[in-house]
């Protein structure tokens, strides 16, 4: 079996190699090239992206490098552009730049599809960024895409029913727990939040909150930690509740989940900065009802946050433009007149620049009651953590938190347990595509 790896030290540099397909990009001494190149060259650059309007983005870098266009495809995303742009990329025929989603890079890195950018990336570029959000396109030291987008996580809760109940907001998980307690002594017709076992993001987020290191890579061998003690403390408490029935275990997203948010059944909800929107199209008649708060803490001596959601901006390998690919991921995701833009359409910027820009200076109709919303997010945000590395088999790991977890919650099982199963699960994957594993 040929042995595959994301990440072989050498020296400073990073090799990126997928042994399996014979082409790496590797330089002299097995350090990744330099991006090569006159980044201000002419160019024509098409770029695979699924964001919403993100045109608009794109006609402003138009109209001001009339000499370096850039050629929007709207895609789809998740595994379906993944597939395609590996596909892509074998054929010879991938876009210069690819909007990737930040769990799906270890597999688009170690098929060798993403150029390292660590040479073209500057001090200014760099510091535009909160340190746990650089991270997060960062693997042993070299980066492989700007991020775009984040999705810190916060707790969303509806400030008139608390009001109208006496409960304060939770501070602390523990206080989270003994509120889902009252919410059910007080009103049985009500429930603080749901745990829907059928989103391993929204999982994964709450895991890195608590500390998790689910992947780390050392030597290249991986190290994998899907059942470490944070993230089984964090499915405990989950499962604590849930099997106790002080909070529901159903899914989000359902047209039952709707009507709860809507009917006030249910009165939080532990979301992304994102979710406003999202409450915008569920509860249209809740407009100044919900207001939002860091997620409780662990301990009340910290503040952390995990992510749920986000993407990057990426170079892929087989581009002859990758000088001007480079710049214009750049451009995207640190200037100021393109933060604006990528504010105003929806996204949540993960420069911090992006987070502070004009157009965020009124907060979402629904969160009305909140005029410094966006204050507080860009707050959370700078608190918010992920883990050391995605693994190359995010995919198989997800794919097995949904497929047990929702059982375990029917059955009224360990929660805790499968942590273990899908341990098992993604270790025996990573072996069977042959990774290295420690």
């Amino acid at each position: 079996m040929r042995r595959r790896s994301l990440l072989a030290a050498s020296s400073a540099a990073m090799l990126l190699a997928a042994c399996g397909n014979g082409d790496d990009e590797g330089g002299e001494n097995g350090a990744a090239p330099a991006i090569e190149g006159d980044e201000n060259a002419p160019a024509n650059l098409v770029f695979w992206a699924w964001a919403e309007n993100i045109q608009q983005v794109v006609d402003l870098w138009n109209t001001k490098n009339p000499t370096q266009k850039v050629q929007l495809s709207g895609q789809a995303a998740s595994d379906e552009l993944v597939s395609k742009f590996l596909t892509a990329v074998k054929a010879g025929n991938a876009p210069d730049v690819v909007q990737a989603e930040y769990q799906a890079l270890p597999t688009l890195i170690t098929n060798n599809a993403l150029a390292d950018l660590t040479s073209a990336i500057d001090d200014r570029t760099r510091s535009a960024f909160p340190e746990g959000t650089w991270n997060l396109t960062s693997f042993g030291g070299a980066t492989y895409g700007i991020p775009q987008d984040v999705g810190p996580m916060m707790l969303f809760y509806r400030e008139d029913i608390f009001t109208e109940m006496g409960f304060s907001v939770p501070k602390t998980w523990e206080e989270f727990g003994v509120l889902a307690k009252a919410v059910r002594q007080k009103d049985p017709k009500k429930y603080l939040t749901t745990f829907s076992p059928g989103d391993a993001g929204w999982l994964s987020g709450f895991a890195q909150q608590a500390g998790a290191k689910w992947w780390s890579n050392t030597d290249d061998a991986w190290t994998v930690a899907v059942n470490d003690e944070a993230t089984k403390r964090m499915l405990s408490f989950w499962g604590g509740l849930v099997n106790s029935g002080d909070l529901l275990g159903d899914p989000m997203y359902t047209p039952q989940w709707n009507s709860q948010m809507s009917d006030g059944t249910i009165i939080a909800w532990p979301s992304a900065v994102w979710g406003a929107g999202v409450l915008t199209g569920v509860t249209p008649g809740l407009k100044g009802k919900w207001k939002a708060a860091p997620m409780p803490q662990w301990s009340a001596s910290e503040q952390f946050t995990g992510f749920w959601g986000g993407s990057s901006t990426a170079v892929s390998t087989s581009s002859s433009q990758k000088a001007q690919a480079a710049k214009f991921a750049k451009w995207l995701n640190s200037d100021p007149e393109a933060l604006a833009a990528l504010a105003k359409i929806g996204l949540y910027p993960a420069a911090s620049a992006g987070q502070t820009a004009e157009v965020l200076g009124n907060p979402p109709e629904i969160m009305s009651a909140q005029p410094d919303y966006y204050t507080t997010a860009a707050a959370i945000a700078k608190t918010a953590r992920g883990f050391d590395s995605w693994g190359p088999n995010t995919n198989v790991t997800y794919g097995a938190f949904e497929d047990l977890l929702p059982t375990a919650v029917k059955n009224k099982t360990d929660f805790t347990a499968v942590a273990d199963q899908v341990q098992n699960t993604s270790l025996e994957d990573l072996k069977k595509q042959g990774y290295q594993v420690a």
